[in-house]
């Protein structure tokens, strides 16, 4: 019987505690071992019995393994029965500020890496995209519009591509370093006018429905989690709105995560397809384009219902 197997899954402090923080956050395993001050052989053998119960989720993405509460089956509804018990629990709490914590540090390296490797980002970036001209192919996609807004602007080569698509340009990133090249850039080509603000794409700067074009070029695979990024611009777009996504198919080059400051090797088209339609969009099209390394940019339009 679930239930059986479910109970007996939690029967267990250290268990409970391991699921707590991670219906509320996704770590690796290396992080939930030094969050919890325990053996990984032990940490790997309670997971698995979490696992197995289906109560948690592993998702690899190459060499690493990160873990997370199911949102699915006889373990999402047994999950949400425990909720209340859980969040009233004071020492559960405890575990919740640590992986905060632990989550906050990931973001503040990632901005840390790039605000150091600003001066040199256009040419990391052409190291991988060699001659295809991406920002082309997103403005050929992109309709006119009033204003659009660039998330994850970087150096701000696609605002200067959207300057003929929209009448205002905004653009968006999380590092202050990147956005004073983007200044840089957008003075140089006369566009002093665009609005560049700081901010998270998981928490975008913007009101609801201030834009009707959003794009986000290669910018969810630097993210902890390109789903609110993607729900987050549903919530700025205006109904009808258009939002294009570009990012790299699925892959296991390792050496992208050091080099380039990558926490996803890329997304499956049916990952970014789903979580599309579940923040209300309609896809209209995917292109895809080989680079020189056998890495696959895709570009996704979709439409805000």
């Amino acid at each position: 019987m679930d239930i059986l197997i479910l109970l007996k899954a939690c029967a267990d402090e250290t268990r409970i505690r391991l699921l707590n923080i991670l219906i509320n956050h996704e770590l690796s395993v290396n992080e939930i071992v030094d969050m919890m001050g325990m053996g990984q052989s032990r940490i790997s053998r309670h997971l698995k019995i979490l696992l197995d119960a289906g109560l948690l989720k592993c998702r690899r993405d190459g060499v690493w393994a990160f873990y997370s509460g199911s949102t699915s089956g006889p373990g999402k509804f047994f999950i949400e029965a425990m909720l209340p018990m859980l969040s009233k629990d004071e020492a559960l709490k405890k575990d919740l500020v640590t992986a905060s914590a632990i989550i906050e540090e990931r973001t503040k390296t990632a901005r840390q890496f790039f605000n150091k490797i600003a001066g040199q980002w256009d040419r990391l970036k052409s190291e991988i995209l060699g001659g295809f001209n991406l920002s082309k192919a997103i403005a050929d996609l992109a309709p006119e519009c009033d204003k659009a807004a660039d998330l994850g602007c970087g150096t701000g080569d696609l605002l200067t591509a959207l300057k003929s698509k929209a009448q205002k340009i905004i653009g968006v990133d999380s590092s202050s370093e990147m956005l004073k090249e983007a200044r840089t850039r957008l003075e140089s080509a006369g566009n002093e006018k665009a609005d560049l603000r700081l901010g998270e794409l998981e928490y975008l700067p913007l009101r609801d429905k201030e834009v009707s074009l959003a794009v986000s070029s290669m910018a969810l695979h630097h993210i902890q989690n390109p789903v609110q990024a993607i729900k987050e611009a549903g919530r700025i777009l205006e109904k009808d709105g258009t939002f294009i996504i570009a990012e790299y198919g699925k892959h296991s080059d390792e050496s992208m995560r050091q080099k380039y400051g990558d926490l996803w090797l890329g997304f499956h088209t049916d990952e970014i397809k789903y979580w599309l339609e579940d923040a209300g969009f309609r896809l209209s099209g995917i292109e895809t384009y080989e680079l020189k390394n056998h890495i696959k940019i895709n570009i996704y339009k979709s439409i805000k219902n």
